[in-house]
């Protein structure tokens, strides 16, 4: 299930939205440059096994915000960004430019805080933009539940294309992450995905666009 777009179109330009993604593709690009790319990750992103550390504890929040705009590979960021692209801009519209940049780099954090006290003694490096994209949705899920997303479904060897409700979609899309997570858990093994990650990520956007609508309706 991938989405392609929705039906929400955003009333103001989207200027932090579209700089994250820019963002996001320079740092990649630059990372393509590396001699080491994964030494250059094991230098700069976030481990969680530093987290719990107090003498790495202020380069562990260095390292977090690094490692919110790097990523593993062309699938790794062709897919955070479309995503981000396609519901991001509204999520900015609603909370307003200077807070969906706040909202955006706070849930980075949250959802490495999450990861990292999930697997604590990690060593790998965790990267990409997708706990805070997590939150993206999570928001987006507050704030418009029956927008409609276009999506790309295969079924067998056929491809299709269908309207979701937004709410469908996105619920859809986190019970995948949450059965995923647990797998991980059970399993011992997270297959290079940080699950927890985009959980705590969702679960943060999702508390903080309800108390936004909260505030809003008082």
């Amino acid at each position: 299930m991938f989405p392609l777009k929705d039906n929400n179109p955003s009333y103001t330009r989207p200027i932090v939205n579209i700089s994250l993604i820019l963002i996001n593709v320079i740092v990649f690009i630059y990372e393509l440059l590396q001699p080491n790319i994964m030494g250059f990750m094991y230098k700069h992103a976030f481990i969680p096994a530093m987290l719990f550390d107090y003498h790495y504890i202020f380069s562990s929040l260095i390292r977090a915000f690094n490692s919110m705009f790097l990523h593993g590979g062309f699938m790794h960021i062709i897919g955070n960004m479309w995503f981000l692209w396609v519901f991001g801009d509204n999520v900015e519209d609603r909370l307003g430019h200077v807070n969906y940049l706040f909202f955006y780099l706070v849930a980075g954090y949250v959802s490495m805080i999450v990861q990292g006290a999930i697997t604590p003694h990690s060593t790998i490096p965790l990267i990409g933009a997708s706990g805070a994209i997590s939150a993206v949705l999570g928001a987006y899920l507050v704030f418009f539940p029956h927008a409609e997303v276009l999506t790309l479904l295969p079924i067998f060897i056929f491809i299709t294309f269908v309207w979701f409700p937004a709410w469908l979609y996105i619920v859809i899309w986190f019970f995948i992450q949450y059965l995923n997570g647990i797998f991980s858990v059970v399993s011992e093994s997270m297959g290079g995905v940080a699950w927890f990650a985009h959980i705590g990520g969702f679960i943060f956007g999702f508390i903080v666009a309800k108390i936004v609508l909260k505030k809003e309706y008082r």
